[in-house]
């Protein structure tokens, strides 16, 4: 029986294999940062870099089967807010921050889905 880590980490090579055969090229996984000793920060699964320099943060959610809305629908707008800290923190790196958008792989059973802009930071 696989651990839920175990399981996590095989969508997100999944969703990485599938993003890289569409011409996505990885920048960085797993990028984590705290919020603080008591509050949660944010993780983005994946960061990667499209043809046009657009920098895309993923979250990957995979499930067993598309009850209760399925994997898409899991990203709840706490989840989302999360991400959103975790991206500006990541952009700090830059002086002049790239165009970037959110993505969500979802991963139904064997069915896998890529929502290119699935939501916005604002």
């Amino acid at each position: 029986m696989l651990t839920t880590k175990a399981v996590g980490d095989e969508g997100e090579a999944r969703a990485l294999a599938h993003l890289q055969r569409a011409g996505l090229e990885l920048v960085e996984r797993n990028y984590r940062v705290a919020r603080g000793p008591r509050a949660r920060g944010g993780e983005i699964d994946l960061v990667l870099r499209a043809r046009d320099g657009t920098l895309v943060f993923v979250e990957v959610r995979k499930r067993a089967a598309a009850a209760y809305g399925g994997a898409a629908a899991s990203v709840s707008y706490g989840k989302q807010r999360s991400l959103v800290l975790a991206a500006q923190h990541y952009l700090r790196r830059y002086s002049t921050p790239p165009p970037c958008r959110f993505d969500v792989v979802a991963i139904d059973g064997e069915r896998l889905e890529w929502l290119a802009g699935a939501f916005n930071a604002a």
